[in-house]
């Protein structure tokens, strides 16, 4: 008999099924030993050495495996495929060698990055040893974690009661959303004025934005004042006007690669208003696997990961679907491949991206978040392989006879779709893009204003942080890992330290006294 080690029951019982019934899977339940919340439990002085607990509930998953490795043949750490999933191979075998629960079998671990009998089946003909280098990884965050928290939370409950908690994560976030909101309240925002006119050259009207005044050119604060403003609007109204010159400049929009943990975590946030927690707990029901006519299947990739890179396969599949859902057209000569550009990315794992393009999302009953973010999914996968979409930019440049008054007008035509025809990336705030059409113009054409406004506008001060901002800035400074966002920012919440208003992050005098006394 073959003992397979996984770290969910879900899993435990999809896998069982692939391996038949020389395999008896079982679940650790995630990690089976922590440092006990006491003092003393890494000890600097001792080269670092950590003193584990093993809590009620691991104890008896962890002898219900002994007594099944005692006497197996061979025991299979099938934990998943990342730094944790290593340390939690890891303390499984620390355990059984303590228990001397490892008689005369061979241990092996196993990876695979999706759970469908395919992918486990042939990660079970390519068994490896433990990575030590991972679990060392694991083994210095953790004490680290531990150093900080352990050191510095007490000092908090002493100076500032109420206060809960420090963290070597936690803590540096919280400072990002008070700085922000300290940058908001010193922000004294400017008053600017722009004018902007509808203007005809014979055929329709279109809009034009002044951006040379007096013969010399606006920058953004230069018409301060309504007085300023009326006189430019004046100089437009009463101004000679010829097209100076039609730029049509063509380019190209190329697609986003598929997702990491990270940038599904923004999207997600963005486009379906969820926050990391709710986008991270349904990835992983979609990557352990939904029943599909009395099958359970895995319906995505391994949902930790840095990696921007696909299989071959799926790269084939994407061409496939793409040609017969949307035509040859949309098809790139050659495969898009992409490579990480994150500072500390890890793993080599691929990205996030359905096991197998061909279930279309339509296809699938899934509950209302699981078929929201497969769809998600789903759709960047198959963007992320399309043709890049063709785009025409317009630049109208208009001027008065004398020289001193000029009006640009900008518009932008997409010429062919490519992989917008199924998605588009968010922005977390966005900045206007003029991309209407303008008519044809001919250069050297009078041009004629109807109407002129001058508008009053003021500075905004920047934003408070969303979860997508707010991960992508943790990310952009090497903060954390993106599969412990989703914990540190419910933390936040849970100690109070923040709240949120709109979906933006707002800190708590709670959470401004404890970054002040840390700073």
């Amino acid at each position: 008999m073959n003992l397979v080690v996984v770290e969910s029951p879900a899993k435990a019982k999809t896998i069982n099924k692939y391996l038949g019934s020389d395999y008896k899977v079982l679940a650790s339940y995630g990690h089976v030993r922590d440092l006990p919340a006491k003092d003393g439990s890494v000890k600097p002085d001792e080269d670092f050495l950590m003193l584990w607990d093993v809590d009620a509930k691991s104890a008896k998953r962890l002898s219900e495996i002994a007594d099944f490795a005692k006497s197996a043949d061979k025991i299979i750490l099938a934990t998943d495929p990342d730094r944790e999933g290593e340390a939690i191979s890891w303390h499984v075998l620390e355990v059984l060698q303590k228990k001397k629960a490892i008689k005369g079998a061979t241990v092996q671990r196993v990876v695979f990055n999706a759970i469908t009998k395919a992918a486990v089946t042939e990660a079970m003909k390519h068994p490896r040893d433990i990575d030590m280098e991972l679990v060392e990884a694991y083994l210095a965050r953790r004490a680290l974690d531990y150093l900080v928290g352990f050191t510095l939370s007490p000092v908090l409950w002493r100076k500032l009661p109420g206060s809960r908690s420090a963290g070597r994560v936690q803590s540096v976030s919280l400072r990002l959303v008070v700085d922000r909101e300290i940058e908001i309240e010193r922000f004294k925002n400017q008053e600017y004025w722009t004018v902007e006119a509808d203007v005809s050259a014979g055929g329709d009207p279109f809009l034009a934005r002044m951006v040379k005044h007096d013969g010399k050119r606006l920058t953004k604060f230069d018409l301060g004042d309504e007085t300023t403003a009326l006189a430019a609007k004046a100089a437009v109204d009463g101004a000679t006007l010829k097209i100076a010159s039609v730029e049509k400049k063509p380019a190209r929009r190329s697609p986003a690669p598929p997702f990491t943990t990270s940038t599904l975590q923004q999207e997600a946030a963005r486009k379906l208003g969820f926050s990391t927690q709710r986008t991270m707990q349904a990835a992983q029901k979609l990557y352990e696997g939904i029943d599909i006519g009395g099958e359970t299947v895995g319906l995505i990739t391994y949902m930790r990961t840095d990696g921007v890179q696909s299989a071959p396969e799926a790269l084939d599949e994407a061409r496939e679907v793409i040609g017969g859902v949307y035509g040859k057209d949309y098809v790139p000569e050659k495969p898009r491949f992409y490579s990480t550009k994150a500072k500390n990315a890890q793993e080599a794992h691929e990205a996030i991206r359905p096991t197998s393009l061909a279930r279309n999302p339509g296809s699938l009953r899934l509950e209302s978040d699981l078929g929201r973010l497969y769809e998600l999914i789903w759709k960047r996968m198959i963007a992320s392989q399309m043709e890049a979409a063709r785009i025409e930019r317009t630049t109208i440049e208009l001027e008065s006879a004398d020289g001193k008054t000029g009006l640009r007008a900008t518009g932008q035509v997409i010429l062919f779709d490519g992989y917008l025809a199924v998605y588009e990336e968010g922005r977390d705030d966005d900045a206007d893009e003029e991309s209407g059409r303008l008519p044809q113009v001919t250069e050297g054409a009078a041009a004629k204003v109807i109407t002129a406004r001058a508008d009053q506008h003021f500075t905004e001060p920047p934003p408070r942080y969303s979860e997508a901002s707010l991960v992508k800035k943790m990310e952009e400074l090497g903060i954390g890992r993106p599969s412990t966002y989703a914990s540190v920012l419910t933390v936040l919440r849970d100690r109070e330290y923040v709240r949120m208003d709109k979906n933006r992050f707002i800190p708590e005098d709670k959470g401004r006294l404890v970054t002040a006394f840390l700073e």
